[in-house]
């Protein structure tokens, strides 16, 4: 039986590696088609029930950089309105923290509107996840306008 199990973990375990090499060579071959992007993803709305609509925008910004390849995409998400309640839940739901967390750790830059900051009474250091002054722009529209000038796409999921 130990060598049953064995053989079925090298197995599974080689599969996985399969997977991963093909995986690897669609990304690549995405890239290719693809090539370099900058974008900027908009989000202004609630996120409805449990966060469903955030979740689903961090997961298009995923998605995007899945299917171009991480080093061959500069992504920027501005929050305004409403879109900044992604930060204010993500204090206490851990779901949204890790997705928040992950993307940055792709190098996506969240931005947050002082607008909406300073007209809600929002503090960035108190009641957002994990925003860092350099991270607050004066505008949210404003920044969206700019980016786009600077040759970023602009995406609202």
């Amino acid at each position: 039986m130990t060598i049953l199990k064995r053989m079925r973990g090298v197995l599974a375990a080689g599969l996985a590696v399969l997977t991963l090499l093909a995986a690897g060579n669609a990304a690549a071959q995405d890239s290719d088609r693809y090539g370099q992007q900058k974008v900027v993803y908009h989000i202004n709305g609630n996120g409805g029930e449990d966060d469903k609509a955030y979740r689903g925008a961090l997961r298009n910004v995923q998605n995007h950089i899945n299917a171009v390849g991480r080093d061959n995409i500069e992504v920027k998400v501005v929050l305004h309105g409403n879109g900044v309640g992604l930060l204010q839940n993500a204090m206490e739901n851990e779901q949204l923290q890790m997705d928040v967390t992950s993307l940055r750790g792709q190098n996506v830059v969240f931005l947050v509107c002082n607008n909406t900051l300073t007209g809600r009474d929002i503090s960035y250091e108190e009641d957002l996840f994990e925003v860092f002054e350099d991270q607050i722009v004066p505008s949210g529209v404003a920044e969206l306008s700019y980016l786009q000038g600077q040759g970023y796409t602009y995406v609202k999921p």
